[in-house]
């Protein structure tokens, strides 16, 4: 049995493996124990969604029921996204959430993401005191005639979608007006309704692809280029302006453009960064983690705006925002956060505001791509490392040395920036591995850079 991964995104492992019954009751019983101490027994309703994955209402069982012997009050809002399950824990002022959820991680795979009562991610600290809670061991359950209630209530896509709609920045009747035709891949999972429902409301012509909600997975979940062959395909066979994927608790949001071709999930945010700094009074500020495309920068120096920049992880993005007070934040990997609707990944509201932005742009999707800054970025990952801490020491020392850095960060990982191109040597938060994120104006030098740090690393762990 593996070891079951615990970090800022929650809990997440192998169904059947280390995912078992025992564990799940653990930490379900911990973050009960969690809330109670955190809001002294003041809060007593948790909210409960999940992402729609097979056997997703199995570990929903075993959730629900533990919260509830724990005497909590639940909500259950069956399948929905993690970014409704954030909204819904927020506005009933909840003591916590729990979204049921392995984000991108294949068929296999389930976890648990838990919140805050604002709906926000627990950040470092309150997973470090969370997981004291759970290897104590010592928990408290309710006496008989102090259970309380169970409540079903699936309106909570539907009340998402209204508030997005209501936001002031969305201009509904603009995207109305230019009848986008839009492919649509949920993966089946948790964006086959409220995704297609949107679009629908925005007056968009909607192809269903993978909306099905049965929570079998049709490929690779996780948005990216080479799992998203199928959308592409789609896209040109029904001449529609774009094609829209989300991961399985759709919080990310990556586009096809009318030509089949990958509208790149770096340039999710920063179309999104460019309609909102275009609508807002310039000097504003901006936050997106440190592995997030330099056409954010580029974007925001032509509004006069300040970017900074977070470690990864959407509770490390969201702190830094409150800190700042930026009016648009998020992740290169498609997450758009959106502090007036809520501090969280939201594909819903990142489908809203880049429709607008399209819209006002007036041109097709691959022109307005080709209006953007152009950068490539490559990824790859070296597994079964043993101590990348003490690697990722060494190279900082290195390159501390080198004339030609501009900075070196050491928030997360090392970032190392140089005039033309970046790279981000990281332990990643969900998985066993450290990755490795290059970015510069072409493919060939982000190939090139990347080669290197790959033989770098290599040679460090003989």
């Amino acid at each position: 049995m593996s070891d079951i991964i615990a970090s800022v995104s929650g809990i997440r492992g192998i169904f059947g493996d280390n995912l078992t019954p025992s564990n799940i009751t653990k930490f379900v019983s911990a973050f009960a124990e969690y809330c109670r101490i955190v809001h002294k027994g003041k809060r007593n309703k948790i909210a409960v969604g999940r992402d729609g994955r097979i056997h997703g209402d199995i570990i929903a069982g075993i959730v629900i029921n533990n919260l509830l012997l724990s005497g909590f009050e639940v909500t259950d809002i069956g399948i929905a996204p993690t970014p409704t399950v954030q909204l819904t824990t927020e506005e009933l002022k909840c003591a916590g959430g729990i979204s049921i959820t392995a984000s991108h991680n294949p068929q296999k795979w389930n976890g648990l993401k838990f919140l805050n009562s604002d709906g926000t991610f627990l950040d470092e600290h309150q997973v470090s005191e969370f997981l004291k809670i759970a290897d104590k061991g010592k928990f408290s359950f309710a006496e008989i005639d102090k259970l309380r209630s169970l409540k079903n209530d699936d309106t909570w896509i539907s009340k998402h979608i209204d508030k997005v709609l209501k936001l002031q920045i969305i201009n509904t009747a603009k995207i109305r007006k230019r009848k986008f035709k839009v492919v649509v891949d949920a993966v089946n999972s948790s964006g086959s309704l409220i995704v297609p429902l949107l679009l629908e409301k925005l007056g968009c012509r909607v192809i269903k692809l993978f909306c099905d909600g049965s929570g079998i997975f049709p490929h690779t979940p996780e948005p990216i280029p080479e799992n998203l062959k199928l959308l592409s395909n789609a896209v040109k066979k029904h001449k529609a302006d774009l094609g829209i994927s989300v991961d399985p608790d759709a919080d990310r949001l990556v586009m096809i453009t009318d030509k089949g071709e990958p509208f790149s999930e770096e340039n999710t945010i920063t179309t999104v960064v460019k309609y909102i700094l275009r609508k807002t009074s310039r000097g504003k500020n901006v936050t997106v983690n440190l592995s997030t495309t330099r056409a954010v920068d580029d974007v925001a120096a032509e509004f006069g705006a300040k970017v900074y920049r977070s470690p990864v992880g959407e509770i490390n993005v969201v702190k830094e925002m409150m800190r700042n007070k930026s009016v648009i934040g998020g992740e290169g990997s498609g997450g758009v956060i959106y502090p007036e609707l809520h501090y969280g990944r939201d594909s819903i509201i990142g489908i809203a505001l880049a429709l607008n932005e399209f819209a006002d742009f007036g041109g097709t999707v691959s022109e307005y791509k080709s209006s953007l800054p152009s950068y490539f970025i490559t990824k790859a990952k070296i597994e079964n490392v043993k101590d990348p801490e003490k690697v990722l020491s060494k190279i900082g020392k290195q390159f501390s040395k080198e004339k030609d850095v501009l900075k070196i960060w050491k928030t997360d990982g090392i970032k190392i920036d140089f005039k033309d191109y970046w790279v981000h040597l990281r332990k990643s938060n969900t998985e066993p591995v450290i990755r490795i994120i290059t970015e510069a104006k072409n493919r060939e030098e982000a190939d090139r850079v990347q080669s290197y740090f790959i033989k770098l690393i290599r040679k460090l762990l003989q």
